[in-house]
């Protein structure tokens, strides 16, 4: 048999199979109707389960497993069929619509705004570029913003999420989980480090370093030049600056914004110290309330998927299918349960498509718990 005869029988084997499809759809729209008028669920996960094993039986051994990949995606199509033909929008779902309607155009140019840290800290410039007239309000904490959202007592909250060198900051993700704001827009900061101390300090002199432990990671290469015998000093912001300045003592050293440098009277001693030279971190502006502005074009959201092979396949093979990019994922695990994950995503979509809506509306088979931090744009 030649190359040519047997593509012709695979085409003749799709015809039919393409036919055969559109009959099984057909159906599946029958099985719709019926379901919508008796008020049942779309997923029958049981009947699913005993249709895969039967159906991967009645093959070669060699197939089984590739019978039941076939049918699985099947099954999940024909979900999305009965899905579109109800159309019965989740509650979440309307709820975004709701916040759609209920938010402005245009998102507010100046607020109360919680940042962690003190004045010069890049929280603090992350504000300034997303609102005109920030009234910010400084925090010790993450989690103090959070409490400042949620108390009432700010209007927003503006946290770094992650860094392009040093990666994810781990305690907002978690706080992200626990806590109950949603993001309301987002911002890329170019981070340059400086290394600061005060007026008469040189950099022989320095025994001690201070700053965040993200702004320390960021920087590894130029502080291993100081060899051993300088302490290096992790704390909670990196407008360390002002300890510093106030410290009164004459070896010891910051690593900050550049701005801090007049706002603390300090000397800079060197500058941009950081190990890559584009250096960006990505700050989230939260809000306690639901807000989606115009133009909103990621969705950030959080998911535990069951702990049973191919859990995660699932889901990446249903943004692939809906035609969904995937800026990030980030998996965690989960603190009180043994080898269960929570996954972070970023997807780039427009919450006004139809895709988001179907997405949003079958969260429910794919995953065991699902979060849904907001939708919003990035100013870059």
């Amino acid at each position: 048999m030649s190359l040519n005869t047997s593509r012709q029988q695979i085409d003749q084997i799709d015809q039919q199979l393409l036919a055969l499809f559109t009959q099984r759809m057909d159906v599946v729209a029958e099985i719709t109707r019926i379901k919508a008028t008796e008020g049942l669920p779309t997923l029958d996960r049981g009947r699913e389960q005993e249709k895969l094993q039967a159906l991967a039986e009645q093959v070669r051994p060699e197939l089984a497993p590739y019978a039941h990949i076939l049918y699985d995606t099947l099954f999940e199509l024909s979900r999305r069929y009965q899905r579109a033909g109800w159309e019965q929008d989740s509650g979440l779902y309307a709820t975004i619509q709701t916040a759609i309607q209920d938010t402005p155009n245009l998102f507010p140019p100046s607020a109360t705004v919680a940042c962690q840290g003190v004045e010069g800290a890049y929280s603090e410039q992350a504000a300034r570029r997303l609102f005109q007239r920030p009234s910010i309000q400084y925090v010790k904490s993450f989690d103090s913003v959070f409490s400042a959202i949620e108390n009432g007592f700010c209007d927003y909250g503006v946290l770094p999420l992650e860094n392009s060198t040093a990666g994810s900051v781990n305690k907002v993700y978690s706080l992200m989980q626990s806590r109950d704001c949603y993001i309301a827009r987002s911002v890329r900061l170019k981070v340059d480090h400086n290394l600061v101390a005060p007026a008469g300090v040189k950099q022989a002199d320095i025994r001690e370093i201070f700053s965040h432990e993200q702004a320390i990671s960021q920087c590894g290469a130029f502080l291993e030049s100081f060899g051993p015998h300088v302490k290096i000093t992790r704390c909670e912001n990196t407008a360390a600056a002002e300890a510093v300045a106030n410290s009164g003592r004459d070896d010891v050293a910051a690593i900050c914004a550049h701005s801090c440098v007049e706002l603390y009277n300090l000397t800079c001693l060197a500058r941009d110290i950081q190990d890559r030279h584009n250096n960006y971190t990505r700050f989230i502006c939260i809000s306690r309330k639901l807000e989606i502005y115009p133009g909103a074009d990621r969705t950030s959201m959080m998911l535990t998927l069951p702990h049973q092979p191919g859990a995660l396949y699932k889901a990446l093979a249903r943004f692939y299918a809906l035609g969904i990019n995937l800026n990030k994922l980030e998996s965690r695990p989960l603190p009180d349960r043994d080898f269960e994950f929570m996954f972070y995503f970023d997807l780039e979509t427009s919450v006004y498509s139809e895709e988001f809506a179907v997405l949003l509306d079958s969260m429910d088979e794919i995953c065991r718990e699902f979060k849904y931090l907001g939708s919003y744009s990035e100013v870059l």
